[in-house]
């Protein structure tokens, strides 16, 4: 029994044992919905239809988009059946290690583990994040190896991040982002280290030139040429414009960059009731308003803390800048179409700026004792109305989803009551280090 309860004292005190916890509760959320509905819901109506042509050996009508994510959902209908588990299994699958790769890059930022566990929590209950995670869009797959390239990048991998960003962009297009984000950082950090920089561009067009027509093959049979194909993709996206915009038969209305900031944009799948003679709501794609509303505010802070040279702030704001600012001058310019989903990529910056900022207030130790308690309710407080706002529009059994919830609170208030230990770094540059920033990868000792 004494062996025993050492073993459940390590597990209690291990760094992962909330993030496991985390995980396993999200992934019986997303078993939980994975096969309902069984039928298509927004773009699968055009992935699955693709994906089919692909086992039959006709290739792919969707020559807009890369092939890597058609390839991976038609490789789960090989294996579990054209049906809802074959559709979105591999889609939960990359889900769960963006959770997790998103709570690695967290702390590789040298973030607290209980901030960094605080965030990784918002992000998973987040409806945009939680959605696309259990159905058969490209959007998740692309966003998973953007955070693998980040993570890479950070712990001075910049071989691996290289090829990540290459396998990001062979998702989706816009996995490309990464790249950008990247490239950002380097601008406002390390700019007089122009090798690392480099090996990342040549590593990640390298990947992507060479891997694409080998993925091409797999839905084509034989070789094509990349860069045609690039062509292609490209001149498919110039064509959909806001000006010759058809209204899609799917529901699926473009919004300018701009409009997600200032209201919420709500894709809704409704499901008509013949019993009830009514139609009802299965599925919201929009941004929590929980964390909507803190958009702004999040990331104002965000830019006052990089311009006092705070290192994760300076990563945070280039992430905002490189997968969501992009856009607003794309839009300006080109008239191209934009979707609230294409704000997916970032909200694991807006949810770390969240993370960041409550606990900056509830560490804030006032005069007064009672103004002290009231500040420190204000993270339980918002986690709460963050749970209750994921059991309103994330899909799922209630009565599963509010267990859940009430498991991942308990959850997260003991990991924010634990122990912290020491940061693995400050947050603040040091005057030594205030013109060049690097980051370098720590031992478990946090050396």
């Amino acid at each position: 029994m004494g062996k025993i309860k050492l073993l459940l004292l390590k597990i209690a005190k291990w760094e992962y044992t909330p993030l496991c916890l985390l995980v396993l509760i999200v992934m019986v959320l997303h078993l939980n919905t994975i096969v309902q509905p069984k039928d298509l819901v927004f773009d699968e109506s055009y992935y699955i239809p693709a994906a089919r042509s692909i086992i039959q050996g006709t290739g792919t009508n969707i020559i807009e988009h890369p092939p890597l994510s058609q390839l991976l959902i038609a490789s789960g209908i090989l294996l579990f059946g054209d049906s809802p588990l074959g559709w979105r299994f591999f889609s939960l699958i990359f889900g769960i290690f963006s959770i997790i790769l998103f709570f690695l890059t967290c702390r590789q930022l040298k973030i607290s583990k209980n901030t960094s566990f605080l965030a990784t929590v918002l992000l998973s209950i987040e409806n945009l994040s939680f959605v696309l995670a259990g159905i058969a869009m490209l959007d998740v797959y692309s966003l998973t190896f953007m955070l693998a390239s980040f993570w890479c990048y950070l712990k001075g991998w910049h071989v691996k991040a290289g090829l990540l960003i290459g396998l990001a962009a062979l998702a989706k297009l816009s996995g490309a982002l990464a790249l950008l984000v990247i490239l950002l950082h380097w601008l406002f950090t390390s700019r007089d280290n122009k090798g690392k920089v480099f090996i990342i561009i040549s590593v990640s067009m390298a990947s992507f030139l060479i891997l694409m027509p080998l993925l091409d093959f797999a839905i084509w049979h034989r070789l094509l040429n990349p860069i045609d194909q690039v062509s292609v993709m490209l001149t498919c996206a110039k064509s959909g414009t806001f000006a010759h915009y058809t209204q899609s038969p799917f529901g699926i209305l473009p919004t300018r960059p701009w409009e997600w900031l200032i209201h919420l944009n709500s894709i809704q799948l409704l499901e008509y009731s013949g019993m009830k003679h009514e139609w009802y709501i299965i599925y919201h794609l929009m941004i929590s308003p929980s964390i909507w509303v803190l958009i702004i505010p999040s990331m104002l802070f965000m830019a006052y803390k990089a311009i006092k040279r705070s290192s994760i702030a300076i990563f945070v704001i280039c992430w905002f800048a490189g997968t969501y600012l992009f856009w607003i001058p794309v839009s300006l310019i080109t008239d191209r179409i934009s979707y609230i989903y294409y704000f997916y990529p970032t909200i694991g910056a807006i949810c770390i700026g969240i993370a960041l900022g409550i606990t900056r207030i509830c560490n804030v130790n006032l005069k007064y004792g009672n103004l002290n308690k009231i500040l420190s309710l204000i993270t339980p407080m918002y986690l709460l109305v963050s749970l209750l706002v994921f059991m309103v529009l994330c899909p799922g059994n209630i009565l599963l989803k509010v267990t859940c919830s009430i498991v991942i609170y308990a959850i997260t208030r003991y990991s924010l009551e634990a122990k912290d230990g020491p940061s693995l770094n400050s947050d603040r540059i040091s005057s030594k280090t205030r013109d060049k920033i690097t980051f370098v990868s720590t031992d478990k000792h946090g050396n």
